[in-house]
């Protein structure tokens, strides 16, 4: 804004970091050979923006600078996306009105004051340009203190800040980002502005997500002038996935003034991200979608892909929709609140992704224990190499069509674990992710005895799923299971194919495949070895 000090600031930090300073103003009356004000007044500021836009672009191609840019340049979009795909960081000098009114006394000269009083003038500016300065990747609140001070709190800030990991899910137009990192609930409006038609939202949490996550993710999209036109919340747990409650959140959608422009923001876990990604889809037949999943399940498997749905009595996710979100922002800050269980259920997805991918199950065997034990840096690297493994499936084979192999692959575990998930009713005393895990244990162990792969190797499995606190094993489990049942639930599955059931099997970690050629006694005799009873 005028007087936040852009010029004096930027000197200071280009002498401390031993780099040039720009100053894009400057540059522009260079290159035009007149002042600003006189291209505005001969030509209009759609060609001031365009050659703006350009100077701006060429100077942040060239070596680097500290760049000051003019206070509308970073209000205008494509000069916004400029900026952002040149990898530049962008810093935004926060003032309040009257430090600004302060600095600007005396500038009555400039034409924006000119017959106009300058504490209106520099309200309207900042009604207008604050929502777009909030997509900045640091923000400094500067005050009255003197400019080396300021100057010191910019550097230390560019200095401490860790920008977030970016990861495109590469699907045509309808492709997004997974971004990854900590803080992001308090830079949800600028993260999520870019993507979206408009800046309003609907809400939708659970219960114990809403009072730790939703104030901060609130505010954040307060500050990026986001009007939030719903918050709705849903009971936690697996039983709020059913047609009833999917009603009550369209009737609450609608009810608040809905529209096609407005985005659907799920806050929570993989119950909320399914639930609320299904309502988005089919509300008006389709609104914007948001991802902020808040547990590490959802952050490393369910809020990315756009599968979506609520669960039937026959099984899990029989209903649903594929609806991709505009962007994911998995916050690791979040998984700082999650309850042991939780973690150690979220790290069976990390497993089952090392399993499919080789190295990373290497990695699982070694930090998979501090992962589990809350260590940051173990989690953010699960999170995004998890996602990073995902997102290039889901753009290989979006709706899981391949002949073999493909997206399905990601069913790893599953066939076993939905079954025992959905004959447990759904009720919390078994979480998917401990599901996930047995299901690992078992097609491992199914894979050995088919002669896929070496007879140590379901051991191994089951060994390092135990030494992180998971169930590996039907009989690990605090409830039992029949051998008839379990059958049953799988003959249901929603990956079956003419009446067969199918299985992602294992050849080594890395080595994994579809097949439908199990036989069912070799199945029953596995769930019976295992624990199941009959």
């Amino acid at each position: 804004m005028p007087g936040a000090g852009k010029t004096a600031i930027g000197r200071r930090l280009a002498a401390r970091l031993g780099l040039p300073f720009r100053d894009a103003d400057a540059e522009i009356e260079s290159a035009a050979g007149m002042p600003i004000t006189e291209i505005f007044s001969r030509y209009g500021e759609p060609h001031f923006r365009d050659g703006e836009r350009r100077v701006i672009s060429r100077l942040l191609a060239g070596p680097p600078v500290v760049l000051a840019t003019g206070g509308g340049a970073f209000a205008d979009a494509a000069t916004r996306a400029a900026i952002k795909r040149s990898g530049a960081v962008t810093i935004w000098l926060h003032c309040e009105l009257p430090t600004l009114l302060r600095r600007v006394a005396g500038r009555e000269h400039r034409p924006m004051f000119l017959n106009a009083d300058p504490a209106e003038v520099l309200q309207r500016l900042m009604t207008a340009r604050h929502p777009f300065y909030a997509e900045a990747d640091v923000t400094v609140h500067c005050t009255d203190e003197s400019p080396e001070t300021t100057t010191r709190r910019v550097q230390d800030a560019v200095d401490e800040a860790v920008r977030p990991q970016r990861l495109p899910v590469g699907l045509g137009d309808r492709a997004y980002e997974v971004v990854i990192g900590a803080g992001l609930l308090a830079r949800a409006g600028g993260l999520i502005a870019p993507v979206l038609p408009a800046r309003r939202v609907v809400i939708i949490s659970d219960a114990a997500v809403a009072p730790l996550h939703l104030p901060a993710l609130r505010a954040g999209l307060l500050g990026a002038d986001f009007r939030v036109v719903a918050e709705i919340t849903v009971p936690p747990g697996e039983s709020s996935k059913d047609f009833s409650r999917l009603q009550e959140v369209l009737e609450g959608m609608l009810a608040a003034g809905l529209d096609r422009r407005t985005a659907v923001v799920a806050l929570g876990g993989g119950v909320v991200g399914d639930l609320a990604g299904f309502a988005a889809a089919v509300a008006m037949r389709g609104v914007p979608f948001v991802q902020v999943p808040t547990t590490l399940l959802a952050q490393v498997d369910s809020s990315v892909g756009g599968k979506t749905g609520v669960n039937l009595r026959a099984g899990k996710n029989l209903a649903g929709a594929f609806h991709q979100p505009r962007i994911v922002l998995a916050d690791t800050d979040t998984l700082g609140t999650l309850p042991p269980r939780e973690l150690r259920a979220g790290y069976a997805e990390v497993a089952k992704h090392g399993l499919l991918q080789g190295p990373l199950w290497d990695w699982c065997e070694t930090h998979g224990a501090d992962a589990v034990a809350g260590d940051r840096a173990a989690l953010t690297h699960a999170v995004l190499e998890s996602c990073r493994l995902k997102a290039a499936v889901v753009a290989a084979d979006e709706r899981e069509e391949s002949a073999e192999g493909g997206r399905a692959l990601l069913n790893l575990g599953h066939t076993f674990g939905h079954a025992l998930e959905a004959e447990a009713g759904f009720d919390g005393t078994l979480l998917h992710g401990e599901g996930v895990a047995v299901g690992l244990g078992l097609a491992a162990s199914l894979s050995a005895r088919l002669g896929h792969c070496s007879q140590e190797w379901p051991s191994r499995v089951i060994a390092h799923l135990a030494a992180v606190g998971l169930p590996a094993r039907i009989g690990d489990l605090p409830r039992r299971f029949t051998v008839d049942a379990l059958m049953g639930r799988m003959a249901k599955d929603k990956k079956n194919r003419d009446g067969r059931m199918r299985f992602v099997l294992m050849r080594a970690p890395g080595d994994v495949f579809t097949t439908g050629d199990v036989p069912a006694e070799a199945v029953t005799a596995l769930l019976r070895d295992e624990g199941a009873l009959g």
